[in-house]
């Protein structure tokens, strides 16, 4: 691979520099890959990316089950929340259970409390909530669970609530329930109450997102809104409810809008007033337009979701299928967010891109080209394989990728079983490696491989501590790999401390220090299916 020429350097530094290791491109021998990496070239890496989401009784605590995964943000986000009434705390199931209102959010019938709690919990662990605002048109009146509320006479006004973004009155907390509608300014005000130093608190922060995949409501919630969402309304929508939230508190990042996938980035799923035009790149220029109107960004990361489509076997959304296909498929999988080298087989790269998809290099493009200063968010993803070590080897290649190419905000979504404990695993290669909450650096340093089809290779160092190196390793082949690792930086490492995960067993083991040349140079043989911590000491 190549580093993106606007990858920054350190300069004004003395460095160790290693040659003599093969360079990029030339052809390894089997079982054979070589690993370059050089702290000359360095980016901050956002806190924000080792996030989860929560939201339902298999995901409290912010960790599944109470694992330990030492998160930086958790998203509060899933169809669940576009019917949300902040004032009751009651919402509507939509598809997913017959359109029935119901009490699944928790907090009880306290204004606003299934949301704070939420908050608490994240900041507790001092991560970051990402709290969702409702902007679909309407929420839940109740929590009477008898069946399709549409069922029900005037079911829009007795057994659902409008939603409106800005009360033009003053606030009441708490909220007057006899009022016309629910208002979602008074929300955020609320919020404000409760969280007075949020918006700026660098680890217990809150981040706003508007709503959820709106381009699937009329899929997802056929009650509150049947008819396909368009262009229009989502420009008009955003610009509402990101106008209202700052009126608020002007110091609070908005993230928008939330697509579902693909479909949905280029042309918001067949919107009727699409016209041929990219959807992102539309939207982009809107909110650059609103800006300029409003004297204020309203938009502060594009936000959207991505499920990998491509198993290898022609079967989509696969997510607990390991067969032997399948886990070297989804270990490939990751590559399609950054590889100009690679090219999936599914409907996305047949109909639409003819090759690469380069997912986060296209979007930034999009971003740079429309509304520059925008920052990136993926609100959730998920490449299955929760209960095998395929699950874990994609995991932590995603996470690498994210830090290295300049991911905002990313929460990883449960796709699958109820067993994550593999994909945890390849969570705590960057957060809690030793089991006591050790982390990757947080700054990227590049870091090249000679064969992104075998391996993956990631590294970084603590801005202002350059006695401390971590990097990740993956083998995605099923037999060994013998790596050789040359690094060039200021310091001159004596030992590398390995933790290993493996197929055998979702735990990392701690396994015997390799000692590290004068040259800064050392080889690490890497089992097959694996993914290792390294962590690099004088």
């Amino acid at each position: 691979m190549s580093f993106d020429s606007s990858f920054p350097a350190l300069m004004g530094i003395a460095v160790l520099v290693v040659s003599g290791f093969a360079s990029e491109g030339r052809a390894e021998p089997p079982g054979k890959v070589t690993f370059l990496i050089d702290s000359r070239q360095a980016k901050p890496i956002s806190r924000y990316i080792y996030g989860t989401n929560t939201g339902d009784d298999t995901d409290k605590a912010m960790g599944w089950g109470n694992i330990p995964l030492n998160i930086t943000s958790s998203r509060m986000g899933g169809n669940y929340w576009t019917p949300y009434n902040w004032e009751n705390n009651a919402t509507n199931m939509g598809h997913d259970d017959s359109n029935q209102n119901a009490d699944i959010l928790g907090g009880g019938d306290v204004p606003g409390e299934a949301v704070r709690l939420g908050i608490v919990g994240a900041h507790s662990m001092n991560a970051a909530a990402i709290v969702t605002v409702p902007i679909c048109g309407h929420v839940a009146a109740d929590k009477i669970y008898n069946g399709d509320v549409a069922k029900t006479t005037n079911y829009l006004s007795t057994r659902l609530r409008i939603l409106v973004a800005k009360k033009n009155a003053p606030f009441s907390l708490p909220p007057n329930p006899g009022d016309a509608a629910v208002y979602q300014d008074e929300f955020i005000h609320f919020l404000e109450v409760k969280f007075p130093r949020a918006w700026d608190d660098p680890v217990k922060r809150i981040f706003f997102t508007l709503d959820n995949e709106p381009d699937l409501w009329s899929e997802s919630h056929p009650a509150l809104h049947p008819s396909k969402a368009t262009y229009d309304e989502i420009r008009k929508k955003t610009i509402a409810y990101a106008t209202a939230i700052k009126d608020v508190a002007p110091k609070a990042l908005v993230f928008a809008p939330g697509t579902s996938g693909w479909g949905a980035m280029v042309n918001f799923q067949d919107a009727p007033d699409g016209n041929g035009q990219d959807f992102q790149s539309w939207f982009l220029q809107r909110m650059k337009e609103a800006e300029v109107a409003s004297g204020k960004r309203l938009l502060d990361a594009l936000d959207f979701h991505w499920y990998p489509e491509w198993n290898g076997s022609g079967v989509l959304d696969a997510p607990d299928d390991n067969s032997d296909a399948n886990a070297a498929a989804r270990v490939q999988a990751p590559r399609s967010l950054w590889d100009p080298a690679f090219t999936e087989t599914t409907w996305i790269t047949e109909g639409f891109t003819l090759g690469p998809i380069r997912l986060l290099a296209r979007v930034q493009q999009k971003i740079d080209a429309n509304y520059p200063g925008t920052k990136m968010a993926i609100g959730e993803y998920s490449y299955g394989g929760g209960g095998h070590i395929s699950g874990a080897l994609a995991q932590a290649d995603v996470l690498g990728i994210f830090g290295r190419e300049g991911v905002f905000a990313a929460n990883l979504h449960r796709f699958g079983s109820k067993n994550q404990a593999f994909v945890h695993a390849g969570f705590k290669l960057y957060r809690s490696y030793d089991g006591a909450n050790g982390t990757f650096g947080d700054t990227s340093v590049k870091a090249e491989m000679s064969d992104a089809s075998k391996s993956s290779v990631y590294a970084s160092v603590d801005a202002g501590k350059p006695d401390r190196m971590v990097v990740v390793a993956i083998n995605k082949t099923s037999g060994t790999l013998r790596a050789k690792i040359a690094i060039t930086h200021t310091v001159r490492f004596a030992k590398a401390e390995l933790w290993r995960l493996t197929g055998v067993s979702p735990t990392i083991a701690r396994i015997q220090d390799i000692p590290i040349g004068t040259e800064n140079s050392f080889t690490y043989v890497m089992p097959a299916m694996s993914a290792t911590t390294l962590v690099l000491r004088p």
